[in-house]
């Protein structure tokens, strides 16, 4: 594994993004946005399942983006779509890629899922949502963030479904790329529901067929940094399985 740290992908905010490349110059490649409610964590936190992967053939790029305290909606968002266009018109300097997969765990991934759902994000930059080869939508919030909600100086418990909230974006009228859709059956409070929600809709919709549901056995998480019986990443398997049925 190669790895390329602290390169910044957008000058007005400053954020940075780390690159782990496979040893090879064709390759897929996954976009990772870290959890932590919006107000911790960094890249780093592709770690546990990065090497997996790139052993395999696919390239890991993690970014960070801001966050609150110092951050307000939709800050992280705008960060997300910028990184997301930084890899698609920079990552031919570091090699081949046979397609672009975006992903995120908690926090992460309900920024891609606005990245999903949300046209406009991307738009800005020239993108659509269905430039993208895939997405893996890790256990994030389909309604609006409860730091969202924090923000707005609302009870972060309530279900808020409005332009902030991925699931306000879905109408039936695009095709989304294909979904891996992650969730405990122990996650947090009212996350398994909502995520069921999530791919009712979709179904509701018309848009079903391409989304795949795996439910993890334990917290909300907990398999992001679990290695199985064989010392292999628990989550990297998900994500490497997921990549190399669409390459």
């Amino acid at each position: 594994m190669q790895s390329y740290s602290n390169i910044c992908y957008c000058r007005k905010s400053g954020q940075c993004l780390d690159i782990h490349l496979p040893e090879c110059e064709h390759f897929p490649v996954f976009l990772y946005f870290h959890g932590g409610g919006l107000t911790t964590g960094d890249k780093t936190a592709c770690k546990p399942f990065a090497e997996y992967l790139t052993d395999r053939g696919i390239a890991v790029i993690s970014a960070d983006y801001r966050m609150y305290p110092n951050a307000k909606y939709p800050d992280f968002l705008q960060d997300a779509a910028a990184v997301t266009a930084w890899v698609f018109q920079n990552i031919s300097q570091y090699g081949s890629a046979n397609g672009i997969y975006i992903g995120g765990s908690s926090a992460g991934a309900y920024i891609s899922q606005m990245l999903c759902f949300d046209e406009r994000l991307l738009a800005k930059h020239g993108l659509s949502p269905a430039d993208v080869s895939g997405f893996i939508h890790d256990a994030g919030q389909p309604t609006c963030h409860y730091n969202v909600l924090k923000e707005r100086g609302l009870d972060s418990r309530r279900v808020i479904i409005d332009e902030a909230a991925p699931l306000y974006h879905i109408d039936g009228k695009h095709s989304y790329p294909s979904m891996l859709i992650i969730v405990s059956d122990n996650d947090m409070q009212n996350r398994y529901e909502q995520t069921m929600l999530l791919i009712s809709t979709l179904k509701h919709f018309g848009c079903g067929g391409n989304v795949t549901l795996t439910v993890m056995h334990g917290t909300h998480c907990a398999y992001v940094n679990a290695q199985d019986e064989k010392g292999d990443s628990v989550f990297g398997k998900l994500i490497h399985s997921f990549i190399e049925s669409r390459t």
